[in-house]
């Protein structure tokens, strides 16, 4: 129960409701007391907090190339939040600290824009080397699509990319790695937006090394064989 000091207007010590009286070098305070917090970590929050940490570790390191790739998000959120809200759904696995990203499954871009055939990725001398066959005319894919181009590193959790790397008609684009990457395992994708409608298309996981420890701490990444080796 608070106390007055030197009647109504006066300083007061003690608590009431909310309220704490005090006082400071001879000056009277009051302060309101700290918000309660509740943080039972009951087990389905814990699972759920260490996937969105393990999706957040991967798409934080894309924005720009995300803004792109879901252009067109759900109304009422972001690009981001668009891109956050598919990873988890789909491409993320286990619980808490032994949450991981399957990347194969990850998507960096999503739309209806007709995606090439028989894309491929190969990495050699500090770059990654992309080809796939022109399909201009298939569908609504235009000789003059932007090819983007993606590669994320599992293990330092960084990413480069390029938005304007190549057009479709070219049939082929490259890819800078920086060297201190060197023998890292690397996801690697592949997508496409037109160069004069709001389209995109899905992305492609072309390449996506066997992680010998996943972010998460666990060793259940579903990770593709698709023959290429990491980067080195």
């Amino acid at each position: 129960m608070g106390k007055i000091k030197k009647g109504i207007l006066g300083g007061f010590s003690g608590k009431v409701g909310n309220v704490v009286g005090t006082s400071w070098n001879s000056i009277s305070c009051m302060r309101s007391l700290a918000g309660s917090y509740h943080d039972p970590k009951t087990e389905k929050q814990v699972c759920q907090r260490g996937k969105f940490a393990q999706a957040v570790r991967f798409l934080k390191t894309m924005i720009p190339y995300l803004r792109v790739g879901y252009m067109d998000p759900e109304p009422g959120q972001s690009a981001y939040s668009s891109a956050m809200s598919y990873v988890l759904k789909n491409a993320v696995g286990g619980c808490g600290a032994g949450a991981a990203v399957d990347f194969g499954k990850a998507m960096v871009s999503r739309g209806s824009l007709v995606v090439p055939t028989d894309a491929a990725v190969a990495a050699s001398a500090g770059k990654l080397s992309f080809t796939w066959t022109d399909n201009s005319g298939n569908g609504n894919a235009g000789a003059k699509d932007v090819a983007m181009v993606l590669a994320f590193n599992k293990a330092k959790a960084e990413a480069v990319y390029d938005l304007d790397a190549a057009t479709r008609a070219d049939g082929a684009a490259e890819l800078a790695l920086p060297a201190h990457w060197d023998g890292d395992a690397l996801a690697v994708y592949l997508s496409f937006r037109s160069d004069v409608e709001r389209l995109v298309s899905n992305s492609m996981c072309l390449q996506n090394d066997e992680d010998a420890q996943s972010p998460g701490g666990g060793s259940g990444e579903d990770d593709d064989d698709s023959g290429q080796g990491t980067f080195g």
